[in-house]
């Protein structure tokens, strides 16, 4: 079974968001970490070189595919900001509708600044992601 390409690293996630330019990109990227270190109670892990991400979950699908991904987290990219849910943000329309400036992927939202978006909508859609996440495979804090 090939495995995931994106795994967690020994980089520093602070480290890491202390070299995100530009400087807005970096301001957004430590309020993100500040908020889902408060909404998961997670400490933060890099997977592959750009991925902030908080806890862990393991997976099987019912082809026999499993492995580990990370629970949720965010990417300062020179773009966007991204956040990741998983499985996915289908089921949190609600949630979204308040949030703000946004657009969605499968399970990432794209943000072009935290100032386009409520921060308290977007800590609600983390947990309720987390939440979710939590029902169909057990999310661990490493």
């Amino acid at each position: 079974m090939p495995q995931n390409k994106t795994q967690p690293t020994d980089v520093d996630p602070l480290a890491f968001l202390a070299s995100v330019e530009p400087a807005r990109r970096r301001e957004d990227g430590l309020a993100l970490d500040a908020m889902f270190r408060k909404v998961t109670g997670f400490e933060p892990v890099m997977w592959g070189e750009s991925i902030i991400g908080y806890g862990r979950y393991a997976y099987k699908y019912s082809s026999g595919h499993s492995g580990q991904f990370l629970a949720t987290g965010f990417s300062p990219r020179k773009a966007n900001l991204v956040l990741y849910i998983m499985p996915g943000y289908a089921e949190f329309e609600p949630i979204l509708r308040d949030l703000g400036k946004h657009r969605l992927g499968k399970s990432c939202l794209y943000i072009n600044k935290l100032a386009d978006v409520d921060m308290v909508v977007l800590a609600r859609l983390v947990s309720a992601g987390l939440e979710g996440l939590n029902a169909i495979w057990p999310v661990r804090p490493e």
